[in-house]
């Protein structure tokens, strides 16, 4: 895996394919490598170069113990474009990820060419500081829940009653969670990073082509939180891939890569 040294700090990042560059950023506590099973063999079969990022606070990147803004996650992104020396890229963010991306919209629009935000939000609810606040304690305690309980907590929080009620492929999942838990812990510096402000208004001024994308049964970025994004970002557009949770990209993926590659073929005038 490479490494790159960005603001001061080491970020791993991986490259597929060839063609026209697609940044992909994702979410809290995840890894560039979750990517890897559906997305990246849709973009590079579209003609696409396809480079994950680690964010800081996972490794191989940096973990950045003193914790870190989105600012800096939207610099950091910023960096890794730079670094590749490619000019200016499309950009797939998912969940937090996609936050930052807005951020990286507002601060350095011309370093993306056009950009895909999806289980985005550009506020924090009620819900959402909640669960925020439980994940924050839950890493500060120093505890960590047993793999088999934190695969079922996940499977609730991120599948879709269409999965759930699909017993053969419900246990799949729970193996695959089980083995791949996220530890608070680790993921603590971006745990704090989703209690966002209100930056709705300021999404007005962003001016790049932007796919917003809901998935219908998310119960942590619920989809009226999406389309607040798509309604604030001047000529966005949204679809809502319908029978999906906020795993939507692994439930889902024909859809949703078809989605993605169809807004990224779009050449701009």
């Amino acid at each position: 895996m490479p490494i790159a040294r960005i603001n001061g700090t080491r970020l791993g990042y991986d490259t597929y394919g060839h063609g026209e560059p697609v940044v992909m950023v994702t979410g809290t506590g995840a890894p560039g490598r979750i990517w890897r099973t559906h997305q990246v063999p849709a973009l590079t079969a579209a003609g696409h170069r396809v480079i994950t990022l680690d964010n800081r606070g996972i490794p191989p990147s940096d973990p950045c113990p003193d914790g870190f803004t989105l600012a800096d996650m939207a610099a950091d992104i910023a960096g890794l474009i730079e670094h590749l020396g490619e000019g200016a890229c499309r950009i797939v963010g998912y969940s937090l990820g996609a936050v930052a991306v807005q951020e990286l919209l507002l601060a350095r629009p011309g370093l993306v060419h056009r950009a895909v935000l999806m289980a985005t939000s550009g506020r924090t609810d009620a819900l959402t500081a909640a669960m925020t606040a439980a994940d924050v304690e839950l890493g500060d305690s120093g505890g960590k829940l047993p793999p088999r309980f934190a695969a079922y907590v996940q499977a609730l929080q991120n599948l879709s009653p269409r999965t759930l009620n699909d017993e053969e492929r419900l246990r799949d999942w729970l193996a695959v969670l089980e083995m791949s838990a996220v530890d608070p812990a680790g993921a603590r510096g971006q745990l704090a990073l989703q209690l966002i402000p209100d930056r709705l208004a300021a999404y007005r001024h962003i001016s790049r082509p932007c796919l917003v994308i809901g998935f219908q049964d998310d119960l942590v970025i619920r989809p009226h939180l999406s389309r607040e994004v798509a309604r604030s970002i001047p000529g966005s557009s949204y679809t809502e891939i319908p029978g999906c949770g906020h795993y939507g990209y692994l439930e889902r993926p024909e859809a949703v890569n078809s989605a993605i590659t169809g807004f990224l073929a779009v050449r701009q005038p």
